[in-house]
């Protein structure tokens, strides 16, 4: 009889997790569902879509200004549940000297946007928001912040980087204006076809 005893307990633990557990599963929504949310909610950003270019200004960690022609391609994935971006600077011999890429995504639980963005190496998760004409995002380095701001009007895309120190006036280390010079089907098209 003491064979049984673990073994009824072990069932028992098992059905009690499924009890449990069963309510749960049955209120998360269902993948239509959750991609539709997701997609209704990334038309905030519909307004960056396309290709552009213009110019950006970094300031280096010396002091130095470094000036690029910067590119950005920018389009919906996953059924526009996703926004994917790619940048690229260029310098006045036409070499990359800055490549990114982003992706926006929705998270319908906590109702917030989130940037995971891999550049020269570097990797983080950000949140990223709506501004009603452009975003905002930022990162923690330190004891600062960079604090990233867009407005996207009549074509353009104008975009700010400023370091926050607390106790110090901001200081500007990022300034981006680009032109929109088309539309892209990008990064959708070209998936692998099923034959």
């Amino acid at each position: 009889m003491r064979p049984i005893r673990p073994f009824l307990s072990a069932a028992w633990l098992v059905f009690a997790c499924v009890l449990t557990t069963a309510p749960a599963r049955a209120q998360q929504p269902d993948t239509a569902t959750l991609l539709t949310t997701q997609a209704e909610a990334m038309k905030a950003f519909s307004m960056i879509d396309g290709v552009w270019r213009g110019s950006a200004t970094v300031m280096q960690p010396d002091g130095s200004r470094l000036n690029l022609i910067q590119t950005e391609r920018i389009g919906p994935l996953l059924g526009g549940s996703v926004k994917v971006i790619e940048g690229r600077g260029y310098d006045e011999a036409g070499k990359v000297r800055f490549n990114a890429l982003g992706i926006v995504s929705y998270n319908g639980s906590t109702k917030e946007y989130s940037l995971h963005s891999q550049a020269q190496g570097y990797v983080g998760d950000f949140l990223f928001r709506p501004t009603g004409d452009g975003y905002s995002w930022e990162i923690p380095i330190g004891a600062a912040i960079l604090r990233y701001n867009a407005v996207v009007k009549d074509g353009e895309l104008y975009e700010v980087g400023d370091r926050i120190v607390a106790g110090r006036e901001p200081q500007r280390v990022f300034e981006m204006r680009l032109k929109r010079v088309g539309d892209s089907d990008w990064p959708a098209a070209g998936a692998v076809a099923p034959k």
